[in-house]
């Protein structure tokens, strides 16, 4: 994929317009108010951030021009979808959106498609499953669906997890009293433990200046990889206040790290 090309779409990459942050802040509240010509602008501001994206998939032989164009697609979506409100910048936001626009596109319309046997095999795991469903009266287990349709339950999971649509961990979960819960908030973090990330003293000065309670929370949450819901049972509070709590140490931090 010529990635490095100098056009793509008709658009001079060369040239795409760089605006200022507060420009950006500017279009983005014109265009979300119904402002179509502030919105073209900020689209073309940030063109710039479709062709990193589409940057990532080099080396997996599609057209540039094709991704670029879905990039873009990604793009206006983020526009349309983005909430002025929520603490989060809008590229921190659109970034996951146009991959999650890129790679459906790969997976719908690139030479590696799912076989014709294993939609068969998923279309008949699904519908099983629906039927007993509506027969027992409560979802049926992958066992069960195995039997109903007389095979290996390792080839039911596989069809049905060829038949998903990925998800994007900023995918909105459920907003309780402002504060919007996302999927990446439901997840684990097994890896980045205390031993591997905190390791510089700046940080661990940062964490140590928050209130105990945020203290706590940033502990349980990124050395101990708890979820969030994990966190606010071991707390004794609700998710959407371990949540804005979190925002909040986390956003202190980047302060004082940034001093």
């Amino acid at each position: 994929m010529a990635v490095y090309k100098v056009e793509l779409c008709g658009v001079n990459t060369s040239s795409l317009p760089l605006l200022k942050n507060e420009e950006k802040d500017e279009l983005l509240r014109k265009a979300i108010d119904g402002d179509s010509k502030a919105r073209e602008k900020y689209i073309k501001g940030n063109l710039r951030l479709v062709l990193s994206v589409i940057q990532r998939f080099a080396g997996n032989g599609e057209n540039a021009d094709d991704l670029f164009q879905i990039g873009c697609i990604g793009l206006m979506k983020a526009i349309d979808n983005f909430d002025v409100t929520q603490n989060v910048r809008f590229s921190t936001y659109a970034v996951p959106m146009i991959m999650g626009e890129v790679r459906r596109y790969m997976r719908d319309y690139n030479s590696i498609r799912v076989s014709r046997s294993l939609r068969d095999t998923a279309y008949k795991a699904i519908h099983a499953r629906d039927m007993l469903t509506k027969k027992n009266q409560h979802e049926p287990t992958v066992m069960e669906i195995a039997a109903e349709v007389g095979l290996p339950k390792e080839e039911i999971v596989m069809a049905l997890d060829a038949m998903q649509t990925p998800l994007s961990l900023y995918e909105p979960v459920f907003s309780e009293g402002g504060d919007t819960l996302y999927v990446m908030d439901q997840i684990s973090d097994k890896k980045n433990r205390e031993d591997n990330w905190v390791e510089d003293i700046a940080l661990r000065e940062a964490v140590s200046r928050l209130p105990e309670r945020e203290r706590n929370i940033i502990r349980l949450r990124f050395f101990d990889g708890r979820t969030q819901m994990e966190v606010a049972r071991d707390v004794g509070i609700s998710q959407a206040q371990v949540s804005r709590l979190e925002k909040n140490a986390l956003r202190s931090m980047k302060n004082y790290l940034q001093m």
